[in-house]
């Protein structure tokens, strides 16, 4: 008879025993089998972008920079040729201002009680002559404000005004205005205008007159108001003896006239 020959009953235990630790070590770590994503390698940047980006920045900078400047130049040269073409045509000049009189009716300097300080009473009888010397320019004023001061110590002897006016082409007028101040000077001014009241010649005194203009070029062409200052010089004045008042000299006497540019919070 053959022998039949039987498995082993310990080979499907320990295929089965493999099999569970298989299946156990799968569920027990389930990404072992998943793929790992790929790293891509790091690359530098090329350098020259960079650079050339600069570049084309500078350039353009440059280029916006000249640009301006000749525009500009551009404008500036057209404002010349076109200020060159005014004067040619209508010759302006600057009016002109004469003080013709000033009459002196009190300057009077009195001590305070407390002695710290000087009162000062002062009027004056001021006539003025504005011309304008141009055939095709007229002007337009505001009204003016005066201040009498002494020359040497810049010492305020008094205020006054002049109203608006319009002065026209070859336009030759005259002007009164009252000039006075009650006020308190401190010791420094005493002195210096009592030295002045002692001067054999008289105090010299300055008027300094402020206003705005307009400018009318051949009847059609306005300009914008403009400051200006008039500075008178070369005044000499004593003070009154008794009720009459005293003439001062105005034979030597010239006015200057200045214009005023205000730029924000300065005035030149």
């Amino acid at each position: 008879m053959t022998d039949r020959v039987y498995p082993s009953s310990k080979v499907a235990t320990n295929g089965a025993t493999n099999g569970a630790t298989a299946t156990t070590t799968t569920a027990a770590n389930p990404t072992a089998t998943k793929p790992q994503p790929l790293r891509q390698p790091y690359r530098p940047q090329p350098q020259y972008r960079h650079r050339h980006n600069r570049r084309s920045n500078r350039s353009l900078c440059c280029c916006c920079c000249f640009w301006s400047i000749l525009i500009f130049l551009i404008v500036a040269l057209l404002a010349a040729i076109a200020g060159t073409a005014l004067y040619v045509l209508y010759r302006p000049h600057r009016p002109e201002f004469t003080v013709t009189a000033l009459k002196i009716g009190k300057l009077n300097l009195t001590d305070n009680p407390d002695g710290a300080s000087s009162h000062l009473v002062s009027l004056f009888n001021l006539t003025i002559a504005p011309k304008n010397p141009n055939n095709h320019l007229s002007f337009a004023y505001d009204s003016f404000a005066l201040t009498l001061s002494a020359a040497n110590n810049d010492v305020v002897l008094g205020n006054g005004s002049i109203p608006a006016f319009f002065s026209d082409t070859k336009n030759f007028t005259s002007f009164r205005s009252i000039i006075t101040t009650a006020s308190d000077l401190d010791l420094e001014s005493v002195k210096s205008l009592r030295s002045d009241l002692k001067r054999k010649g008289g105090v010299p005194m300055k008027l300094q007159m402020d206003t705005k203009v307009k400018v009318t070029v051949g009847g059609k062409l306005k300009s914008k108001k403009v400051g200006i200052r008039v500075t008178c010089q070369q005044i000499r004045g004593v003070a009154p003896k008794g009720k009459s008042p005293s003439v001062a000299s105005v034979a030597d006497s010239h006015c200057k006239v200045d214009l005023r540019i205000k730029i924000w919070r300065w005035t030149f």
